[in-house]
């Protein structure tokens, strides 16, 4: 009996991190099919909004003002894919917005500068060795999935 109210009591203090896990499995799944097939399914991708309700409730003290304000950033992302003709993917907008109701406004913005990064230094060296140009697109979800694993190495969240 003692050894079940161990288990238990093991599997709440690590809550978050079961959290954290099963959204880099969702993660990861998405960032293989917006490689394959540079298109995210709609239910897959807003199935993402019942991990991020988890995530909210694996007694993370996180102000609720901050997962808003997450929130609100894949809001003004999705803006930017209306106003730019979709050049920055509607998925990949919605995916920022359940990343921001997931881990919060300065979380996101970690993950997004490191996103950028990569996509930065990716476009870089395509355009160099391969011959890509500024019309070039690339799917952005591996670079999301990436940071958000690089984030939970190093800590972050």
């Amino acid at each position: 009996m003692r050894t079940i109210v161990n288990a238990a009591d093991m599997i709440i203090k690590s809550s978050w991190f079961i959290c954290q896990c099963i959204f880099l499995v969702y993660i990861s799944a998405l960032a293989v099919m917006d490689f394959k097939t540079r298109k995210l399914p709609l239910k897959t991708l807003l199935s993402g909004f019942f991990i991020a309700a988890a995530g909210c409730l694996c007694g993370r003290e996180l102000p609720l003002v901050l997962l808003a304000a997450g929130g609100c950033t894949g809001i003004v992302f999705l803006l930017i894919s209306r106003a730019s003709g979709e050049a920055f993917g509607y998925g990949d907008s919605i995916l920022i917005l359940i990343i921001g109701v997931f881990l919060g406004f300065w979380n996101l913005l970690y993950l997004l500068l490191g996103a950028f990064s990569m996509a930065a230094v990716f476009s870089a060296v395509m355009m160099i060795k391969h011959g890509f140009s500024r019309k070039s697109s690339f799917p952005f979800v591996p670079f999301l999935a990436a940071a958000y694993l690089g984030g939970m190495f190093i800590g972050t969240y």
